[in-house]
């Protein structure tokens, strides 16, 4: 039982032999990162905030421990432990709100489409920090949005005509697989004609990349002006177009996340002038 308000568990871990990790338990009530020391296989965590039984789950704490290995890489979550921790995000969502799930299975009212892609690395609610119901989302390699997919196409149609959102995101990220696949010059089977649409924007982008002399900095690049070409296919949808005019949203916006430090980047797209721009040809209303 724990009172202080400074406080240390031990717990043994056979599979961690790290010095100095960092680990961040929200059901915890934790919100300082804690020190982890270990020696002989056992796991020390220091932390200066103040615990109780009530609100500390040890179930989370060893799943999010357990994953942690010597080379500070996450091994793979097994699918048994799937499940236990599903339950231990049930009990901790009742905990704060026991008609938690009640509440949220009458309705969806997000506010946000976001767009981004399928890397398991890049998981919208969590970077963002949203909580369930609050972000409707949709996902494939590279984040592309194409005219005659009709996945991503009823995505936004309904996200727009029916749940009436007022901000579509696009999401990409730097060491991007699909993008890093794009730039190579080697038949990919059927994922061709999807890279097609990236190796396109290259093709528009051309003298801008080029110029570019480091290939991590063109990469680099591509990843954001891939970001911006899809925004810009939002924008020519009809759906988008139509509700803009009657309402004033959604508004469209494409950001990049950094996997090296976790940060987004929004890259500050001009919603109303790229519609404006893209009228000339693209108006449908």
């Amino acid at each position: 039982r724990l009172h202080s308000t400074q406080a240390t568990f031990t717990t043994h871990i056979s599979q961690l032999t790290s010095h100095d990790s960092l680990l961040t338990t929200d059901n915890s009530r934790l919100t300082t990162h804690k020190t982890l020391t270990i020696h002989n296989s056992q796991l020390t965590i220091h932390t200066s905030a103040p615990l109780s039984t009530s609100n500390f789950h040890n179930s989370r704490l060893t799943s999010h421990v357990s994953r942690f290995t010597h080379n500070s890489q996450l091994t793979m979550i097994t699918y048994e432990k799937i499940f236990e921790n599903n339950a231990a995000w049930v009990a901790e969502k009742q905990a704060t709100d026991v008609n938690f799930f009640e509440k949220l299975a009458k309705e969806q009212n997000p506010d946000y489409l976001y767009i981004g892609c399928s890397d398991s690395r890049v998981t919208a609610e969590d970077m963002m920090g949203a909580a369930p119901g609050e972000v409707f989302v949709h996902r494939n390699i590279g984040n592309l949005v194409v005219s005659i997919d009709l996945n991503v196409m009823s995505v936004i149609n309904y996200a727009v005509k029916v749940l009436e959102v007022k901000h579509i995101i696009v999401c990409g990220h730097y060491n991007c697989g699909g993008v890093k696949a794009a730039l190579t010059q080697q038949d990919m089977g059927i994922l061709n004609p999807w890279l097609r649409n990236i190796r396109d924007v290259f093709r528009l982008h051309k003298e801008e990349l080029h110029a570019i002399q480091d290939p991590k900095k063109q990469f680099d690049r591509l990843v954001e002006l891939n970001v911006r070409e899809q925004a810009i296919n939002v924008i020519k949808t009809a759906a988008v177009q139509q509700q803009f005019i009657h309402t004033g949203y959604p508004i469209v916006h494409g950001w990049v996340m950094d996997i090296k430090s976790g940060r987004l980047i929004d890259l500050q797209i001009d919603f109303e002038k790229e519609l404006k721009g893209i009228q000339e040809i693209y108006r449908l209303v």
